[in-house]
């Protein structure tokens, strides 16, 4: 896709859009500041051979793996070899020469600082599936960026109709959805939402991203309601497997991470017994998430070294119990409990007789990062009083620890 403008209208170079195959050649980039940091990982991901050339790189830019850095002034011969070159000095003059060199060699080289004298200038580009498209708004950086995110959130959400009746690979794919907030999902799994044929999806996963997909998108609900109805992990299970190998591409949408108390694993296993391609998508896990969206840090500088996720699926003292509340109550850092809404005084009994302190600061965070996000703020002794009184209800987090008093103004 190109805006630039013809050359009867301002005078305007047209560009000619093109994929370059930079798998295993060397491309130059002079200058190690802000802009070429942003260049970097598209290069490296098309598989070229990267040679910066920067008097002071960035240590963002000179810790990037698989790239060659030299630290000092650009020379002749830097260019020896390159098949593609970038300029993204702060020096006009230096840019200049390196187009120049660059020209001379019939090697394309783009020019940060002013694209129009350059020999080539750089998309902004973006991905949909399988497909890569660019937009060039000559040289115009802030409008190719801004139609970019424009029709990528476009082709995500639907609302760009684009005929694609090839059939998608059939496999599983967990997805974590993140802690509540739909906004919340990784841009991986949104993407792989989207192709999704079948939505496994737990009681946890956002709402409102199901609400996205297509009326032709399968969604089966595989909620488990706390104490109350939940559909059998076995039948979770085959329904992944039945579906993917009847030629269907399946994403298990969970809440948070699918490794942290998702059962995650249990369902890979699954799959590979059944010889199913399956992929995790890690997610934004919410025994870091929920505090974080209250203004708690999990951990603090001075202050807590360690942070524990235990589970509170089972009380202390239950032959099922895998959890050393004793130790865990002569630790000092942070204890995050999951899954713990209707036995928070068992957990607090079990901490107060380990030796942990009355006075430790306690916070229950329910429906963390949603709109309903609620916050009670209360010390050990008292935990479970206040859980009763204010009719704490899943989902919730409970956060102990000197952290849990901490609040967006106070470190």
């Amino acid at each position: 896709m190109s805006a630039d403008a013809s050359p009867g209208h301002g005078g305007e170079r047209h560009h000619y859009l093109a994929g370059l195959d930079l798998n295993g050649r060397k491309v130059v980039v002079v200058g190690g500041g802000s802009v070429a940091q942003r260049r970097l990982p598209n290069l490296i991901a098309a598989g070229a051979d990267v040679h910066v050339v920067a008097v002071d790189p960035t240590p963002a830019v000179e810790s990037t793996p698989g790239i060659a850095v030299s630290r000092r002034a650009y020379v002749d011969g830097d260019l020896d070899g390159a098949w593609y070159v970038m300029a993204c000095t702060d020096d006009p003059e230096v840019n200049a020469r390196v187009v120049a060199d660059a020209e001379q060699r019939h090697t394309f080289c783009v020019r940060a600082d002013d694209a129009r004298h350059g020999t080539a200038v750089t998309p902004a580009s973006g991905r949909h599936r399988d497909v890569q498209f660019g937009v060039l708004a000559g040289g115009d950086h802030r409008l190719s960026a801004s139609l970019r995110a424009a029709i990528g959130r476009a082709l995500a959400e639907g609302s760009l109709d684009v005929a694609d009746d090839a059939p998608h690979a059939a496999g599983v794919a967990l997805v974590g959805g993140g802690p509540g907030d739909p906004d919340l999902i990784t841009v991986r799994g949104q993407k792989l939402l989207q192709q999704a044929d079948v939505v496994v999806a737990d009681r946890l996963a956002p709402p409102q991203l199901l609400a996205e997909l297509g009326p032709q998108v399968e969604i089966i609900d595989a909620a488990k309601v706390p104490y109350g109805r939940a559909m059998k992990q076995e039948a979770i299970n085959a329904v992944l497997v039945d579906r993917a190998a009847a030629g269907k591409f399946v994403v298990r949408l969970k809440g948070g991470d699918p490794y942290v108390y998702g059962r995650g694993f249990e369902e890979v296993q699954a799959c590979v017994d059944a010889g199913i391609p399956v992929t995790v998508v890690p997610g934004i896990s919410s025994p870091i998430a929920a505090p974080a969206a209250a203004g708690i840090p999990v951990t603090h500088r001075g202050v807590t070294h360690e942070v524990v996720i235990a589970s509170g699926h089972v009380p202390p003292g239950h032959p099922d119990s895998l959890v050393d509340w004793s130790a865990i109550a002569r630790l000092r850092g942070t204890l995050v409990l999951m899954m713990a809404v209707e036995r928070v005084d068992a957990f607090a009994e079990a901490l107060l007789a380990g030796g942990r302190a009355p006075q430790t600061p306690v916070a229950m965070i329910e429906n963390g990062s949603l709109p309903t996000q609620r916050v009670l703020r209360t010390d050990l002794a008292h935990a479970a009083a206040t859980a009763a009184a204010e009719s704490l209800r899943p989902p919730a987090i409970v956060v102990i620890g000197d952290v849990a008093g901490f609040t967006e103004l106070a470190g």
